[in-house]
């Protein structure tokens, strides 16, 4: 994990957040700026710094993460009415924190 990284503060408890899952591999909290009813953070506990970043051993936790999305979407009762999932890659694609993490955003109706 690095120093700095804001989401490995939260993984390390050196930071607030409301988690609803952790496991050995990957944390779930809501988003402390939301842009939806629902949107969760799924992120790797393992700092991975971005989808750029990725290699062979990682296919595991990228395929954990959009699995963890699929049933966090069904216990917020989201999953038949519909949600998005997006992994924002570098600063020019939106990624604000160094940390990969995917974003599961939905609840509008």
């Amino acid at each position: 994990m690095e120093k700095d990284c804001v989401f490995c503060q939260i993984i390390r408890g050196e930071k607030a957040a409301d988690f609803l899952y952790q496991d050995e591999s990957l944390v779930v909290f809501k988003d402390i700026h939301p842009h939806a009813p629902i949107h969760l953070l799924i992120v790797p506990r393992r700092h991975i710094r971005s989808i750029n970043d990725l290699t062979e051993q990682d296919r595991d936790v990228i395929s954990e993460m959009i699995l963890r999305a699929g049933e966090m979407a069904r216990e917020h009762s989201i999953a038949e009415s519909g949600y998005k999932l997006l992994f924002n890659v570098e600063r020019g694609g939106g990624q604000v924190i160094p940390h990969l993490h995917l974003h599961l955003v939905g609840g509008w109706g």
